[in-house]
């Protein structure tokens, strides 16, 4: 595939000048925002000891203010929609993220619509009415070992998280949606062998990140989680990787790559900047406006091209045999 990331746009100007003055014009053109992270609520029914985008509102945009936000995107460039949270399946028990998801296929017509959820509340009845609008679901597993499971805070009462996996890729298969697996690495499962768990789920991409530390969301005095216990070095990082490197769908972000790589836009619709290690809030794209708000995210282009940030995202180009 080509890969034409972040086109940067800037006013036309027929008689700009050569020199210094053009050079500035470039650099304070702003990126265009091609992928999308919409983490449009902060709720979730799990307490995962390393999450890095915690509860710490409740807040969540009126239906229509969303899809406002979201039909500017699209007027500035947008390619795919990532909705995320907390856990997305909770507002509405899925009718909020489900009328989103068909908004942004059926109207904005975007290539490719996905979801992150750790997969807890989704029900069949959700693929029978939506599944079409989506092109990928991701669901969070980090372990096949349940115990290790309940110790990140994945557990559940009486839920097996790893049964309720097994149950979601097959309703993938029937509801013709991409799977896809999310796993964080850390000190609880960094020893783990997954290769035949994920071989037999066969994702079309396993997403591995390396836990991450984020100053008041995981980390700092003000953070709501204490993730420190959970970090792993680099060593620790390439060995897990390394165990794993024959798994094909293996798409693996260590901090580095992750920090600055990712376009998030928060629950009021403001793009998050990590680039000093905690989350810095422009203003509302509602407010100022896509080109205004986009140049306060703190986006590194490079870096989001290096890790694959532009792939085959929508599933009629995927050829799968659902």
């Amino acid at each position: 595939l080509p890969l034409p990331g972040w086109r940067r746009v800037s006013a036309p100007s027929p008689a700009a000048p050569a020199g210094p003055r053009r050079e500035r014009e470039r650099d304070d053109a702003s990126p265009t925002p091609t992928s999308v992270n919409y983490h449009f609520t902060r709720q979730c029914n799990y307490k995962c000891g390393f999450c890095f985008h915690t509860a710490k509102t409740s807040f969540v945009l009126p239906l229509e203010e969303a899809k406002r936000g979201l039909a500017m995107l699209k007027e500035a460039g947008m390619e795919k929609i990532n909705f995320s949270g907390g856990e997305p399946f909770l507002q509405d028990r899925g009718e909020f993220v489900g009328q989103l998801v068909q908004f942004c296929k059926q109207e904005l017509k975007l290539p490719s619509v996905s979801i992150v959820s750790n997969g807890s509340l989704i029900r069949e009845q959700w693929f029978k009415k939506y599944g079409e609008y989506l092109d990928i679901l991701a669901i969070s597993c980090d372990s096949f070992d349940e115990n290790v499971n309940v110790l990140i805070g994945r557990g559940q009462g009486k839920k097996n998280h790893v049964e309720n996996l097994q149950k979601l890729r097959q309703w993938c298969r029937e509801y013709a949606v991409a799977f896809k697996i999310n796993s964080v690495i850390n000190r609880f499962n960094v020893e783990e062998d997954m290769n035949e768990q994920i071989k037999a789920l066969n994702p079309v991409r396993w997403k591995v990140f390396q836990c991450l530390l984020i100053e008041g969301e995981n980390t700092g005095e003000d953070a709501l989680r204490e993730a420190e216990k959970f970090v792993i070095s680099d060593e620790d990082f390439e060995q897990f990787l390394d165990r794993h490197k024959d798994v094909s769908c293996l798409v693996p972000e260590s901090n580095q790559k992750m920090r600055d790589s990712y376009l998030i836009l928060d629950e009021y619709m403001r793009f998050l900047n990590c680039t000093n290690g905690r989350k810095e809030p422009s203003k509302s794209i509602l407010d100022i406006g896509v080109e205004a708000a986009i140049k306060f995210s703190g986006f590194d282009e490079k870096m989001f091209l290096k890790r694959g940030g532009k792939y085959v995202w929508s599933k009629a180009d995927m050829k799968l045999d659902w």
